[in-house]
């Protein structure tokens, strides 16, 4: 049936076929805790498995994939978003010691495709699976006049759980300790519009050397999940003292977020190796280097900070986890995150 609102933009049966559509994936998600889920006005989530908690404190966290949605649009690969947008919220909560209850997302564009919407909340429900977290709800909107044909916005909130008793706060950081990286699978979810920029005039399918894939398969690796090293970490044995999920700003601006005052951080830049794509970029962009630290994460998509005589077994307990600096007195004046070593970078 042919309706004013229709033709004003906004197709309420697209809107109840995506439902459908992704209604499976994201059930798969639920267990005995999801009391209502897809389909209710507001999803019920029952908190009593947290009875066993000392001391359960909730934490919570919103953000967005940003224009990598661009990309995945260009190439007909919208799976990797729902992963994207999951695993991004999931890091930022676990650093500060909290594990995912459940999760929300947010898909909007200026028409409706429900195929695309439940290609999108897959992903998500793939992810969350994985987290051992239920994903409760969320809304998909139309928007004509407000996005633009063919792009869309993605946005993800989670709910987690710590003691409050084990927070991760950074309040016990002190000179000496060792601050490991966790390797990265890519870009994750920041800087891409300064990537897009810098491949403005090049096809997503052009394989530069220095790559050997795709260059848009190379950008729309899934951002990844810590969840599962850092748990490795805890069972293990590992105090850690502080975390910083390196996203948009990179090592400069996150780094800083989570340490006490006057202490600091020196990284030693060439502990690890930074992926190709990120000097691709540099080279073709004419990027400074310190700028290349503060936008992207460089090869490092989560920063730790442990006791110097418990690094050994740290990097032991996760395979590609690498020693990168240590914590030392800032005085409040220079940079409170240096980079040595860096000759390639400067």
């Amino acid at each position: 049936m042919t309706t004013a609102y229709r033709r004003a933009g906004v197709d309420i049966d697209a809107g109840n076929r995506a439902v459908e559509l992704m209604r499976a994936a994201v059930r798969s998600t639920y267990g005995p805790e999801v009391l209502a889920g897809i389909g209710a006005f507001g999803g019920l989530y029952d908190a009593a498995r947290l009875r066993e908690v000392g001391q359960p404190v909730l934490v919570a966290s919103t953000d967005g994939v940003g224009t990598k949605t661009h990309i995945a649009v260009a190439l007909g690969r919208l799976e990797g978003l729902g992963q994207d947008i999951v695993n991004h919220c999931i890091n930022d909560i676990l650093v500060q010691g909290a594990r995912p209850l459940f999760f929300l997302d947010y898909v909007a564009m200026a028409r409706l495709d429900p195929e695309a919407v439940a290609r999108i909340v897959a992903g998500c429900a793939r992810a969350c699976c994985e987290a051992g977290c239920a994903l409760l709800g969320g809304e998909t909107a139309e928007m004509p006049g407000v996005y633009a044909p063919g792009e869309i916005d993605l946005v993800g909130t989670i709910v987690g759980w710590v003691d409050r008793r084990r927070i991760i706060d950074g309040s016990t950081v002190e000179a000496g300790d060792v601050v490991l990286g966790l390797p990265s699978s890519g870009l994750h979810t920041n800087g891409y519009s300064l990537a897009r920029q810098v491949f403005a005039n090049v096809p997503w399918e052009t394989v530069f050397p220095e790559l050997g894939q795709p260059l848009g398969e190379v950008l729309l690796e899934p951002h990844r999940s810590y969840l599962s090293a850092i748990e490795a970490l805890w069972a293990a044995g590992v105090e850690v003292k502080a975390m910083a999920h390196i996203t948009g700003g990179g090592f400069l601006e996150n780094i800083p977020r989570v340490l006490p005052a006057g202490m600091g951080v020196r990284l030693q830049a060439g502990a690890w190796e930074v992926p190709p794509v990120f000097a691709l970029i540099r080279r073709l962009g004419g990027i400074d280097g310190r700028e290349m630290f503060r936008v992207f994460n460089m090869g490092i998509g989560l920063v730790l900070v442990v006791p110097s005589v418990q690094a050994g077994r740290a990097v032991e307990a996760l395979a590609g986890a690498r020693a990168i600096g240590e914590v030392v007195p800032w005085s409040g004046s220079g940079e409170r995150v240096a980079l040595l070593s860096q000759e390639e970078w400067s």
